[in-house]
């Protein structure tokens, strides 16, 4: 009946149980495209293109931090041997060189220094065993970090684009941004900051999927948690561009009647 209830956890992985690293940067080589054709030299478009570049990276490293790292496993195996040697070794020059047993005292003694070595020995062993898990969290969390920087980056990209203006009800000032783009152009452009926050999350998603780490779990969560808000930022802006256009074509449909009618 136990081994029923947990066979799952040997279950091989499927098609669409984990995100496939091949689909993310196909995804983002469209993404990268769409945003150069629609908005050429732009500054969206370096954005994009970066990220592009920081997702293969990223493969590459994540390639590398799914498997051991035998050169730091090495070197930890046999630092834990030699610390192993060194104590059996310290153990049997200490019983050679120490006199004779004289009473509880000394055995009382002997115990807890015995007992001392033997905690700072496990110490020592688990700092060590640990090495390459806290390696691995600790260029997975660079990495997260890098992504981070760059949501805040798109974030300062969308940031003037206010769709107040379009409704014409908002006179521009001396320092007012210089601002071109029709209602589509400016409905495209936060689509496409939108999708790059969620192409970011899912990179960063790759992260704990390969890295299993409580704190790298942690670290994913909250990049996540950033691109989420400020998506949900971005879809505030495009929601009011609809209900904008909704507006207008009302007008437009109410203009036409009342010509219809008056013919």
């Amino acid at each position: 009946m136990l081994l029923r209830d947990w066979a799952f956890l040997s279950l091989p992985a499927r098609k669409y149980s984990e995100l496939k690293v091949k689909q993310i940067l196909k995804t983002l080589d469209s993404l990268t495209r769409r945003v150069a054709e629609r908005f050429p030299d732009s500054g969206l478009s370096a954005v994009v293109s970066e990220l592009n570049q920081v997702a293969r990276e990223i493969d590459d490293l994540l390639g590398k931090l799914r498997g051991p790292i035998w050169e730091l496993r090495v070197l930890t195996i046999s630092a834990i041997f030699a610390l192993v040697g060194l104590a059996i070794w310290v153990i049997v020059m200490t019983m050679r060189l120490s006199p004779g047993v004289n009473g509880i005292a000394d055995v009382l003694q002997a115990a807890e220094s015995a007992i001392n070595e033997l905690i700072f020995l496990s110490l020592a062993i688990f700092f060590l065993a640990s090495l390459e898990t806290r390696f691995k969290r600790w260029i997975t969390l660079r990495s997260l970090h890098r992504l981070r920087s760059i949501a805040h980056v798109v974030d300062m990209h969308q940031l003037t684009k206010d769709p107040a203006y379009l409704l014409g009800h908002l006179p521009p000032t001396m320092s007012s941004p210089q601002r071109t783009m029709t209602s589509y152009q400016l409905t495209r452009y936060l689509d496409y900051c939108s999708e790059m926050l969620a192409m970011l999350s899912k990179l960063a998603a790759l992260h704990a999927q390969y890295v299993e780490d409580h704190v790298v779990l942690t670290a994913v969560n909250d990049v996540e948690s950033l691109a989420q808000g400020l998506s949900n930022k971005i879809w505030q802006k495009i929601m009011i561009l609809d209900l904008a256009s909704e507006q207008e074509d009302q007008e437009r449909i109410e203009k036409i009647k009342a010509e219809v009618s008056k013919g």
